[in-house]
Parts: C-alpha cells; structure tokens; sequence
C-alpha cells in the first residue's frame, strides 16, 4: 500500500543522505575507484533480492545513484524504506 505524504517525509528524515523526487527516494553514493562499485552493487542485489524488491542503481567511475520505488503501487511503499534502511546499513558498514 501506497504511504501517505506525511509517512513519507517522516520516513525519510530518518534515513541519513536519502532525497525524495517525485515518486522515488534516492541517494547518491561516492566512493573509491570502479571496482569499489561493482562490489557494492553485488552486495545491494542480494538484499534486494532476498526482499524481492530492486532498486534502480547507476554506476560511474567513484560514484552510484541508488533510487527505490514500488512500481505497482505507483508511489512510495514501506518496502522502499525497509529497503533503504538495510542499504544505509551496508553502507555505514563499508564507511560509506
């Protein structure tokens, strides 16, 4: 079900470096090198799909935009916080 715009922000105020465009929550992510990358988008696919929910991710060279929505609901759903805040875990986790 889709939240409601006073859960979204409250929602998202709790999520450190995470932004809301429209319909999406995002954040954008810098780091080390490419490879650095390429390992942190294996780690964010298999959270994802073991929630069966898959953020839409961009890598370039030092840097990766994460950005969740549910597509069937057409908005923002408790799955794309469940989901940011197991991202945001793994990010702290690697320093990030």
């Amino acid at each position: 079900m889709r939240l409601s715009e006073l859960e979204v922000e409250r929602r998202l105020r709790r999520l450190k470096g995470w932004k809301r465009a429209g319909k999406r929550i995002y954040r954008t992510v810098k780091f080390e090198g490419f490879m650095d990358g390429v390992k942190l988008i294996q780690e964010i696919a298999e959270l994802a799909e073991a929630m069966n929910h898959h953020p839409d991710l961009s890598l370039s060279y030092g840097r990766m935009r994460i950005s969740l929505t549910t597509h069937d609901e057409g908005g923002l759903t408790d799955r794309d916080f469940k989901l940011a805040r197991k991202i945001e875990l793994l990010l702290r986790s690697r320093g990030l």
